[in-house]
């Protein structure tokens, strides 16, 4: 089996934008889709199902195991459409990586999509006060689409390569004339950690350049507990978990 692509919707979509947040350093982009598709009530578009996933399985909330899954949501706002692309895992091999990557592409292309957003972070030895944000693409026009103060384009020399299918994806697209950008956020480079900040920063711009009217009460909630002390990460994971589990079958964090 190479990627098995389970279909739940057909919808009709809008010039549709592909923004993406799989698992990676401090889960930032993750944190950001899931918390865009929870906040939008985007629905399921399709599952992905691969033997080229981590040879693992998750346990659910009810105590029952699950294998890991690639998601796929969509919003349909007043003149465009959205295209989440969330999961559990990342593909474990640079050729299962590119091939995944290119299956995603003919799903863009198939609702006629001509722009992607890839999210993720950048790990520092120590954990930002305020975490910085990055930007770069594939072509100088849509950077300047999303150019902004708070975003810094200045990553050569800083950054080194962009790992997965957030990196991936920004370069294939280039082959199919689709303009990709990524938003790239600080965070602490320790695998337990989770780039809440990060993430709320991302959101942010997100929110402002798509009109997405986002509730980030919650989230700025839980980052002020965090910040004086009377929450953990864990806590603040946990509560989020809790509060978007009741509105539909996807949990905030994998």
């Amino acid at each position: 089996m190479s990627f098995k692509i389970k279909t739940l919707a057909r919808p009709k979509l809008k010039s549709p934008i592909l923004i993406e947040g799989l698992p990676g350093m401090g889960n930032v982009g993750k944190i950001a889709v899931d918390f865009m598709i929870e906040n939008l009530n985007a629905e399921k578009l399709l599952e992905i199902n691969s033997h080229h996933f981590p040879n693992s399985v998750f346990v659910n909330e009810k105590n029952l195991i699950e294998l890991p899954k690639i998601e796929l949501y969509y919003k349909n706002l007043k003149d465009r459409s959205l295209i989440f692309l969330s999961g559990d895992v990342q593909p474990t091999e640079e050729t299962s990586c590119y091939n995944f990557c290119e299956k995603i592409l003919d799903v863009l292309e198939g609702f006629k999509g001509k722009e992607i957003i890839t999210l993720g972070g950048i790990g520092l030895p120590e954990l930002p006060k305020k975490p910085g944000i990055y930007s770069t693409g594939n072509n100088k026009k849509i950077i300047n689409k999303y150019k902004a103060k708070q975003i810094s384009t200045n990553l050569y020399g800083f950054v080194g390569p962009i790992v997965g299918v957030s990196g991936v994806l920004l370069g294939l697209s280039t082959n199919r004339k689709i303009s990709a950008i990524s938003f790239l956020a600080e965070t602490l480079g320790h695998p337990n950690h989770l780039g809440i900040k990060g993430a709320r920063e991302i959101l942010s711009i997100l929110d402002k350049n798509l009109k997405l009217k986002l509730d980030l009460k919650d989230l700025d909630k839980e980052i002020k507990e965090m910040d004086s002390g009377s929450e953990t990460e864990e806590d603040v994971l946990q509560n989020l978990k809790q509060k978007f589990s009741k509105k539909k079958d996807t949990t905030y964090i994998g």
